[in-house]
């Protein structure tokens, strides 16, 4: 699959937008990715899962965690397309945590997936969880990355597109300047 055929399913999805966003950062952009816009088609997100998962075929993967709220999706479809089993972490108390009867193994081998990376933060903390049990993090699997390169983990991280899109600061914002409406999309 093509960078050009997944932006493609992207903008068919309506989940690359246009505007004057502020991000959760506090820097504000001209675009942004909703990956949930995405998500709400199975059928163009399994392409796209199917297209990261391709990427760690054969590793021997028999398990893929993510980040609830925003991985639960693509680990669904990146663990279907591998054919194991797909987990969640929950957030309590700023930390991730395995509830809902979830484990790990020592030596299970474990595929992190999420939606977006920008810096890397939550999927740090998957891979954390994942080698607190003493399982093995075998990579990290995206929709996006949209850190710009500067997401940078000690296991392999593929993503289905780098997604660089301008930000600002805000008191250097050409959109501000213009006096366009904000948007703040997040996770609503």
């Amino acid at each position: 699959m093509t960078e050009n055929e997944i932006i493609d399913i992207l903008k068919n999805s309506g989940s690359l937008l246009s505007g004057h966003f502020q991000l959760r950062s506090g820097l504000h952009s001209d675009h942004f990715f909703q990956a949930a816009l995405l998500l709400q088609y199975p059928d163009k997100a399994e392409i796209v899962c199917k297209h990261i998962a391709e990427q760690y075929r054969g590793q021997g993967i028999e398990t893929v965690i993510s980040p609830a709220v925003g991985g639960l999706i693509v680990g669904q479809e990146v663990a279907r397309a591998l054919g194991c089993r797909a987990i969640f972490a929950d957030k309590e108390d700023g930390q991730l945590i395995l509830k809902r009867g979830f484990t790990l193994r020592k030596g299970e081998k474990v595929l992190v997936a999420e939606d977006v990376v920008t810096k890397g933060g939550r999927v740090q903390q998957t891979v954390d969880l994942v080698r607190s049990f003493g399982a093995e993090v075998v990579g990290i699997a995206v929709l996006v990355d949209r850190s710009g390169g500067d997401a940078k983990f000690d296991v392999p991280f593929k993503s289905a597109l780098k997604l660089t899109l301008p930000t600002f600061d805000p008191d250097k914002c050409p959109l501000c300047e213009k006096h366009l409406p904000i948007d703040r999309p997040g996770s609503k």
